[in-house]
């Protein structure tokens, strides 16, 4: 069954944070509802559907960013008061605006995460949970890795908080106890109860876009379903359930960072299929589904990042008509294309009297020139299916251009989405330690662009963006983002512990703070609040790879473990060098196991393959193509070189998307036998250009037997 939804945009307000657009709950069983929406100005607006005009009940003063939004009330009344936090005060105002509490949390960061359930307030910031019964302090937990949402299931006498942690896990509390925690397939970044009005279930979204339903128990969960996500859409920012289909069943709205809005519906097996789906050009921060626009006609509504208030509609937006027939505009459309003129001529006045005013202070001696100030939304997350970074950008207005710089060696992926014009210059990379300046021009009115690079572990540093809108006068922000030694590394919940592991020991007088930051700096995705306790244990896996890592430490000793050389020989130099840096003397030592080696020649065998006679078939395409030509069909060809040729579109794709993957291969196999034979104490660089020599005839076999009698 398929859903035909339209769009309307209905208000704009200041640029929104996640979660933080609500619809109060309709008065009666088909009338419209209204819109509470807060944005970064500090403003709280109401707004409600008149005649197709979006019209205000109330707006508040302008003040500190708002975080996030919910509903409350008493239980069993109808949840329509409206709460906001900014900083690290909670207000609440009823339906017609007035505020009727201020409530300071007396946190030192601020809230990011809040839900309220009848006179039971909970509030996260960063790492810490505070539960508050009628603003008396009740319960507080120190969580391992940033919250970044909560959700509460709530019986009569028992309010049971699930919060969704950074590390990949959902941690299930009882009063100020961890209960138990569920792993999740990624990180989660938004959480939203299944049945509003109870139920144990609990959907989640991750940000590396998949979606879950988990039924929570008193002490154990169990996963209901998972959709993947198959087709590289951006991550979860929000959820919502709402019949929106009216088979009686609540359908899953989806929210997404790329601006995809999804409604997943179920069929008679209980399993979510996708229903409908349309992308906007920026995030998508808020999601509901209800009645707004027009009494009768279901919608489901949406605010982005730049604050477009904007609505998906059941109701039918045009008419269709045949040859000859007249078509008649109803009174009220014409009225609203009438505003619309106006407004459009009165917009295009002030654009002229403010270009008017803007030369002549631009040539006036005694004006100042202020900088415009503009907010940007990045996120730079590791792809775990390419073992890429993604670099998102958006901006409150259009972009004009993007340079990227980095001092570490990266190659840029091309991205389907990204319609920006690259240019890349030269680069002096020796005496500064310059290895990529490149230029994005962006077409009109781009708002989001989206980037990928791969980076070269071992190599480390920083890259920098450099954004500029489209404002006047010209203005820049510049951001920076860490390219991490074990760049490629991402944490997991657990590893296979038969592989053959490579061992390395540090003793020293260290504090369990020095060797935690030391591990922060060499690894993605690792807290950088020091874990509580004595010792911690994380784990992590190569996105590239597939090879692991173990790492456990405490105060005074860290062990680590891997199934590559390669991967501990780079922590043994980082972690040295950066215990001389603070005059810690170090006593390693280390445990080296030759099966590994061979182990991971064989996991990059199927990889250094594929990758091998892709370059072949490539090669080959342009003779193929000529003596097609020449020969007027391919029908003489052998099978296999027709194949080549059917195929040499997605082939030429798949090269021109993966450049310098090959290389990359090669490095890692000389990276592996240079680490191999460092921990015996030879050097051999000299037998490095035969190594070569046998990868460029490759064989699994004669590349064992070269590393084995080397």
């Amino acid at each position: 069954m398929e859903i035909h939804l339209n769009r309307v945009d209905y208000i704009q307000v200041g640029v929104t944070s996640q979660k933080t657009m609500r619809l109060l709950p309709a008065l009666g069983k088909k009338a419209t509802q209204k819109v509470a929406v807060a944005d970064h100005d500090g403003i709280l607006t109401c707004f409600g559907m008149k005649k197709g005009e979006a019209v205000p009940v109330f707006k508040t003063l302008p003040g500190q960013k708002i975080a996030r939004l919910d509903l409350g009330g008493a239980a069993g009344t109808p949840q329509e008061k409206i709460f906001v936090c900014s900083g690290s005060h909670v207000r609440g105002f009823t339906k017609k605006g007035k505020q009727f509490l201020t409530f300071e949390a007396n946190l030192t960061e601020s809230i990011n995460a809040m839900h309220v359930s009848g006179a039971d307030l909970f509030v996260c910031a960063s790492y810490i949970f505070n539960h508050y019964c009628d603003c008396k302090d009740q319960h507080y937990y120190l969580s391992g890795d940033k919250i970044n949402d909560i959700s509460c299931l709530s019986s009569e006498n028992l309010s049971r908080p699930v919060l969704a942690c950074q590390d990949r896990v959902l941690r299930v509390l009882q009063g100020s106890e961890l209960a138990y925690d569920i792993e999740v397939p990624g990180p989660p970044s938004v959480l939203e109860l299944y049945n509003k009005d109870g139920g144990e279930e609990v959907l989640y979204g991750t940000t590396d876009g998949k979606i879950g339903l988990v039924q929570i128990g008193e002490s154990t969960a169990a996963t209901k379903w998972e959709i993947d996500n198959d087709k590289k859409k951006g991550g979860i920012l929000c959820i919502d359930t709402y019949d929106i289909m009216g088979d009686g069943v609540n359908d899953i709205l989806v929210g997404r960072d790329d601006g995809t809005v999804e409604v997943f519906g179920f069929d008679s097996s209980s399993e979510p299929t996708l229903r409908f789906e349309h992308v906007l050009s920026e995030s998508v921060t808020s999601i509901q589904g209800g009645c707004v626009g027009k009494e009768s006609y279901d919608e489901v509504l949406t605010a982005t990042y730049t604050g477009w208030v904007t609505g998906l509609t059941t109701e039918p937006q045009k008419a269709e008509a045949g040859p000859g027939d007249e078509v008649k505009m109803s009174k009220e459309i014409q009225s609203k294309v009438e505003a619309l003129r106006a407004e459009l001529e009165q917009l295009q006045v002030k654009v002229l009297q403010g270009r008017e005013q803007y030369q002549q202070t631009s040539q006036s001696s005694t004006a100042v020139s202020a900088v415009p100030v503009f907010s940007i939304n990045d996120k730079f997350t590791l792809c775990q299916d390419d073992a890429s970074y993604s670099l998102t950008l958006e901006v409150q207005t259009a972009i004009d251009n993007l340079l990227l710089q980095s001092d570490v060696p990266i190659d840029l992926l091309d991205v389907d989405k990204n319609s920006a014009v690259v240019s890349f210059s030269e680069c002096d990379s020796e005496p500064n330690g310059n290895f990529l300046l490149a230029t994005y021009r962006c077409q009109a009115n781009t708002t989001r662009l989206e980037l990928k690079v791969r980076s070269i572990e071992g190599q480390y540093g920083t890259l920098q963006a450099y954004i500029t809108p489209r404002l006047q006068p010209k203005t820049c922000q510049v951001r920076q983002y860490q390219i991490k030694p074990l760049s490629l590394h991402q944490r997991t919940h657990s590893i296979d512990q038969e592989r053959p592991m490579n061992r390395l020991s540090l003793v020293g007088q260290f504090s369990f703070a020095e060797i935690h930051s030391w591990v922060v700096f060499c690894l993605p995705e690792v807290p950088e609040k020091t874990p509580a306790g004595e010792s911690i244990t994380f784990y992590f896996h190569n996105t590239f790879l597939g090879t692991q890592l173990e790492a456990t430490y405490c105060k005074g000793e860290g062990h680590f473990k891997s199934d590559n050389i390669s991967t501990i020989s780079i922590l043994n130099d980082v972690l040295s060098k950066e215990a001389t840096k603070r005059k810690i003397n170090l006593n390693i030592s280390y445990d080296i196991n030759d099966d590994s080696v061979s182990h991971t020649l064989k996991m990059i065998h199927p990889k250094l393959q594929y990758q091998l006679l892709l370059a072949r078939k490539v090669q080959l395409i342009d003779a193929l193509k000529e003596l097609q030509v020449h020969e007027g069909n391919a029908d003489f060809l052998i099978a296999e070189y027709r194949n080549i040729l059917d195929e040499s579109a997605n082939l030429l794709e798949e090269y021109k998307k993966q450049p310098a993957h090959l290389e990359r291969l090669y490095g890692m196999i000389t990276d592996l036998f240079i680490d191999k034979f460092k921990f015996k104490g030879q050097n051999v660089k000299t037998k490095v250009s035969s190594l070569l020599e046998i990868l460029d005839n490759y064989d699994l076999n004669s590349l064992l037997d070269f590393f084995n009698d080397a």
